[in-house]
């Protein structure tokens, strides 16, 4: 049997319409600094560009991707988000939050056409189609 969590503190949610105002927010906000920082992942190698990493070129490359703001920034964003999804996860179940993370699928594919040019070819937008009605059943349930 599953250990309970019967803490006065949390209150079951049984569905994503009946989380409270704060805990639905930790989730989103989760769900966005994740997606952000891949963004800013991405913004920072196509800076440094394509590369291979050897034993003779590691330092090199390892200095020009640790020093890149953006990948400074998604490494920070990552930090952060796992701080908020913690918080998310004291408050929200589990089989309910983490299907949210789908939903930065859905963001970086359109941000990364926008941001990027990257292509959004019919096989992906139906893929985004089936992960929105997916994160639905699942909020739903």
């Amino acid at each position: 049997m599953p250990p309970r969590n019967d803490s006065p503190d949390r209150i079951p949610h049984p569905d994503i319409s009946s989380m409270n105002p704060i805990s639905l927010f930790c989730i989103l906000a989760g769900v966005a600094l994740n997606a952000t920082a891949q963004l800013l992942l991405k913004a920072g190698t196509n800076a440094v560009g394509h590369f291979d990493f050897t034993l003779s070129n590691i330092i090199p490359i390892g200095w020009r991707i640790a020093t890149q703001l953006p990948i400074i920034g998604g490494l920070a964003c990552y930090v952060l988000s796992v701080v908020v999804w913690i918080v998310g996860l004291s408050r929200v179940d589990v089989s309910i939050a983490y299907p949210m993370l789908s939903l930065g699928y859905v963001v970086n594919a359109f941000a990364a056409w926008y941001l990027f040019g990257e292509v959004l070819s019919a096989q992906r937008l139906i893929g985004i189609g089936v992960i929105l009605v997916g994160v639905f059943i699942v909020a739903r349930s």
